[in-house]
């Protein structure tokens, strides 16, 4: 299997990533003989979290690794923002994963400055893992989120951290554009390894995985990780993994065109209706903000129960909604001032139905109760 370097940690960590929190759902001989499998076929990167059903996901890898330490980079997770919570959780981890020393520990799932600023202030966890680092414990320190990158990126800049991860596939660029606009290039910049999660975007793009996967692949990224919990799921994944030919920049266009899962409702944010309402609307940041809001989700088509029910459990996957509905109270302009001139539905090159759009924007933005 390629391997790619982890950023300035010098790691060398295979494309494809196992991602421990759906072992959760399988019985342990199941989940060892599946992490034994993948080891086998050249992956060497594994990764867990404390929280990943209190421990029990570390238990499950835990038998593997005592076994075969010296062929993988391992990787947990601690969401405690202190340095008593951290350090506790971390050694509870090294116990539960058989090991006495961890290549990467994360900070999970900051997702606000709040949080950051915690981890990185006196008596913060940053300080139980700089100790850990001093004695020989952890190698390096990582940080991962959900959704809108704003998080990650001041992360970046702090110079704190070797590593971080991100959700990164053609679905959810569209709706957080700054994670290929801005993360993606900053970490380049800063030598930050980069590690891609959720290439089939929490399992909204499974009936499209082979060109999800590849996309991710093609991204400038160490690594995608991924949830496996099937030896049929493991094959197929090292499979995509072992095939993986980049990505053109006119495939990536032509996925960005015909892909079903974007059809004619997500906002591609290309730009071509900047500058075309009369009224002043600045409808590509409005449709922006709808991607922050529920991933564009909800976009007023019947569709069938399983279908609706999955959508409706991913729409407020990552909780910005109140970021979301503050940033649009803040435009001056807001997306029920359209008229319904029509001059926006001649800009779309993807055929959005831009004056529906905008009013379901206003619905699920707005604070007036007006119904879509």
């Amino acid at each position: 299997m390629e391997k790619r370097v982890l950023g300035r940690t010098g790691l060398e960590v295979s494309l494809l990533g196992f991602g421990g929190f759906h072992l959760l759902e399988i019985p342990t001989e199941k989940a060892r003989s599946l992490l034994n499998y993948y080891l086998d076929q050249g992956g060497n990167y594994i990764e867990t979290a404390a929280d990943y059903g209190d421990g029990e996901s570390e238990r499950k890898i835990g038998g593997v690794i005592a076994q075969r330490r010296d062929e993988l980079v391992l990787a947990t997770k601690t969401s405690s923002r202190d340095k008593a919570g951290a350090k506790a959780d971390i050694e509870r981890s090294m116990k539960n994963l058989q090991t006495d020393y961890l290549d990467l520990i994360f900070m999970h799932a900051v997702g606000t400055k709040e949080d950051l600023d915690k981890i990185l202030s006196s008596g913060g966890a940053m300080e139980a893992v700089r100790e850990l680092q001093e004695a020989g414990k952890i190698g390096y320190v990582a940080i991962s989120m959900h959704g809108q990158p704003d998080t990650l990126i001041e992360a970046i800049r702090t110079d704190e951290f070797d590593v971080v991860m991100a959700t990164l596939n053609y679905f959810d660029r569209f709706n957080f554009p700054k994670l290929e606009g801005e993360l993606i290039p900053l970490a380049q910049e800063k030598n930050v390894g980069l590690i891609c999660m959720k290439p089939i975007a929490d399992g909204f793009l499974w009936r499209s995985a082979k060109q999800a996967f590849r996309y991710s692949f093609s991204l400038p990224v160490s690594m995608v990780v991924t949830g496996m919990n099937s030896e049929e799921m493991v094959k197929l994944d090292i499979d995509f993994a072992n095939n993986f030919v980049a990505m053109t920049k006119d495939e990536k266009e032509k996925l960005f065109k015909d892909a079903s899962e974007l059809g004619d409702y997500i906002c591609r944010q290309c730009g071509s209706c900047d500058d075309v309402c009369p009224e002043g609307i600045n409808i590509r940041e409005i449709f922006k903000l709808e991607g922050y809001y529920d991933r564009q989700m909800r976009d007023g088509k019947p569709r069938n129960p399983a279908d609706f029910a999955l959508r409706d459990r991913l729409r407020f996957w990552f909780g910005n909604q109140e970021m979301a509905r503050d940033l649009y109270k803040k435009l001056e302009v807001k997306a029920n001032h359209c008229t319904e001139c029509e001059k926006c539905l001649d800009a779309c090159p993807y055929d959005l139905p831009m004056i529906d759009k905008l009013k379901m924007c206003h619905y699920k933005l707005g604070d007036d109760n007006s119904l879509f």
